[in-house]
């Protein structure tokens, strides 16, 4: 790996040379955002396309809500297009080419610090504009043999389409976390202290091996796996995918709560609780406040708790119409859980982004908590505004949230 600091200019000249180059690039991702200054898109992701009309370069761009994709021809238009994303106000550019892994991140003094991978053997690029959107674990992949969602030919089995779809999603939000995080306030893995991550309530460890994967041989990043289940079957299993994958991993059996981690994964790099049920997802993202992970990516599961606050309490006016119909008090609850969620999370130092993790027509489990430490634990409680929010809104439902509970206990603790 090699790494060089120059002017943002120089930075984002290196950057235009690479994307405008149709024979190597594969793609590029712009993300994150400069000191002071926030970009029209939440994420920019460009690649050459063959069309009938030539070659162009496909600008994909989102929202928080979807995906805008346009065609430019290669020359002028394209160039013009690659200008505007440039001009924009990204923090982090992430170009992959046939032989090479960039990485430029924009510092607050506005100097481009690049970190640049040779890959170990140069990859193929497929320009085709009217395939499938574009993988980032390909249906043959080992890993998904491995774990039953590919069969031996490694083709993906039709009752497994949801769990790949699920997969790719979640491998898609979490490169893109990454890389915004990564060199700030993630550090550089390197193979002798590797990215850690930590999967609590890891299950039977889908998304956990389908992460490590794509880190390790589409990336190209040092990664050491820990998994917490409370089963032990859950563990057995998973201790041999890793073996046949030859994956670095643990497995703990134990509650998310109360599992002891090996020494050297106790400070965790990122921390993942995938559909936790109920208060599950609170024992995990207040181990992960406690660890002051740099790095949470959480989708919950069962909103149960709040629910049943919801009907012992009186519904305070004027929102009788919210709880009266038991549907309609469930999704509320589902809501009302997970805002409370985030606003502790940014109380204990976190950026919290709510996102859609898996269109809902693939399952009801759709929503992802992607929170990055800004700040040391303790020093956000000083945001005397937000903390008046959050108790006004607890006071008004008359709820008493788990996670507020687990953070007080560890804080008088600590």
């Amino acid at each position: 790996m090699s790494s060089r600091t120059e002017s943002l200019a120089a930075g984002l000249a290196q950057v235009r040379g690479r994307v405008l180059d149709p024979d190597a690039l594969v793609r590029a991702v712009a993300s994150g955002r400069q000191k002071g200054r926030t970009p029209k898109w939440r994420r920019a992701e460009l690649r050459w396309v063959d069309l009938k009309t030539g070659r162009h370069l496909q600008v994909t761009t989102y929202d928080a809500t979807q995906a805008h994709t346009a065609n430019h021809l290669a020359g002028d238009a394209a160039g013009a297009a690659l200008e505007v994303l440039l001009d924009d106000a990204f923090g982090n550019w992430h170009v992959e080419t046939t032989t090479h892994v960039h990485q430029t991140r924009i510092t607050k003094k506005l100097d481009a610090i690049t970190h640049s991978t040779e890959r170990p053997e140069a990859v193929v690029v497929e320009r085709g504009h009217d395939r499938e959107k574009e993988r980032l674990l390909p249906e043959d992949d080992p890993v998904l043999v491995a774990l039953g969602i590919a069969d031996a030919q490694g083709r993906i089995k039709p009752s497994r389409q949801a769990k790949y779809r699920q997969v790719e999603e979640f491998v898609r939000l979490l490169d893109a976390s990454i890389t915004e995080a990564l060199g700030k306030q993630l550090r550089r893995p390197t193979v002798d202290d590797p990215l850690r991550i930590v999967d609590l309530g890891c299950g039977n460890g889908y998304l956990t091996f389908a992460a490590h994967r794509y880190l390790t041989e589409q990336r190209g990043l040092p990664v050491r796996l820990v998994g917490v289940d409370v089963k032990q079957q859950s563990a057995e299993h998973n201790a041999a995918v890793a073996a046949s994958l030859h994956i670095d991993a643990d497995f703990v059996v134990g509650t998310i709560e109360g599992a002891d981690l090996p020494v050297r994964d106790e400070r965790p790099d990122v921390v993942l609780a995938l559909h936790a049920c109920d208060t599950a997802t609170d024992e995990a993202l207040a181990r992960a406040v406690a660890w002051e992970a740099p790095l949470v990516l959480a989708a919950p599961c069962c909103h149960h708790d709040l629910a049943a606050q919801l009907r012992a309490a009186p519904t305070p006016a004027p929102y009788s119409s919210l709880t009266r119909h038991g549907i309609l008090r469930e999704r509320f609850a589902d809501t009302l859980t997970d805002a409370v969620r985030e606003m502790l999370l940014r109380l204990e130092g976190y950026r919290v982004d709510v996102v859609q993790f898996v269109e809902s027509q693939h399952t009801p489990r759709n929503t992802m908590l992607r929170a990055v430490r800004t700040v040391g634990r303790g020093r956000a409680a000083g945001d005397a505004a937000l903390r008046r929010e959050y108790d006004d809104l607890v006071g008004t439902w008359q709820v008493a949230p788990r996670l507020a509970t687990l953070l007080a206990r560890d804080a008088d603790a600590g």
